[in-house]
């Protein structure tokens, strides 16, 4: 296997593509790169494979793409779109025979903790959800990849964006859910190989970038290739893959990219 790939799970915004109700060009588009479930990644290297976040819909992602191995979990934030398939968690503490490490932010831990109390409070049986919980602090290692918490502002929700790093690499940099990235954070991830960016529509919005501020952003950071994540309905694939310069793409569901 490639010594890190991405697998995209998911691709979209909040409410999910096809949006309940809605008869838009996109919500009806026949392009399976229009159906946008909600935004997460799964990553596999030789040694560990993990995702970050567990939206609604990781259940089905995680048929959709035959994830079979989890070995660690990291969450950006707690908003519902990208923690409520928490509980879907317990079939891989089947597979692992015990608990499932859970890397997080204090806040967001204890909103977790708070949401799903009962797999915290001594319900650490076999076909349960067994989370073991890590409170991010500075960087730390998943296998042999180095990883770096980035931080995010989404209005007035911190988020934590992460950097991963093998041998020297900077692999991958996964910024979703933001509107600011500070110039801390920025410098973090500059000349990454590969940038996933929140990019949600064309029109400006208050807590997320829209497309003309992820591309000063992914210009600033300087990676090889961008791929915009966190999308609505308002555009089709391919309709804004044809309008984006060289080395930025819309990101799909299904997507997968190996380094």
């Amino acid at each position: 296997m490639a010594d890190f790939t991405i697998t995209f799970l998911g691709t979209g915004t909040s409410h999910g593509i096809p949006v309940i109700g809605c008869d838009c060009e996109v919500c009806t588009s026949p392009d399976p790169r229009d159906n946008r479930t909600r935004c997460s990644i799964y990553v596999e290297t030789p040694e560990a494979a993990w995702v970050i976040d567990t939206g609604p819909d990781f259940r089905g992602q995680c048929l959709r793409e035959g994830v079979k191995r989890l070995d660690t979990v990291l969450y950006t934030h707690a908003h519902t779109d990208h923690v409520m398939g928490f509980d879907d968690l317990r079939r891989f503490c089947d597979v692992l025979g015990g608990p499932i490490p859970v890397h997080a932010s204090k806040d967001t831990l204890d909103k977790i903790r708070h949401s799903f109390a009962f797999a915290f409070q001594g319900m650490q049986m076999q076909g349960y959800t067994q989370p073991d919980p890590h409170e991010i602090e500075g960087p730390f290692f998943i296998g042999k990849t180095r990883v770096v918490p980035v931080p995010l502002e989404h209005g007035r929700t911190l988020v934590t964006g992460y950097l991963f790093e093998r041998e020297g690499r900077r692999l991958l940099a996964y910024l979703t859910d933001c509107k600011i990235i500070p110039s801390h954070s920025l410098e973090l991830v500059a000349g990454v190989e590969i940038l996933v960016i929140d990019a949600l529509r064309e029109r400006p919005h208050p807590t997320h970038m829209h497309f003309e501020e992820a591309m000063r952003a992914a210009s600033e950071i300087g990676a090889k290739r961008t791929f915009f994540t966190h999308l609505c309905h308002d555009f089709s694939h391919v309709s804004v893959a044809n309008k984006l310069p060289e080395g930025i793409a819309p990101a799909y569901d299904g997507l997968r990219v190996a380094l």
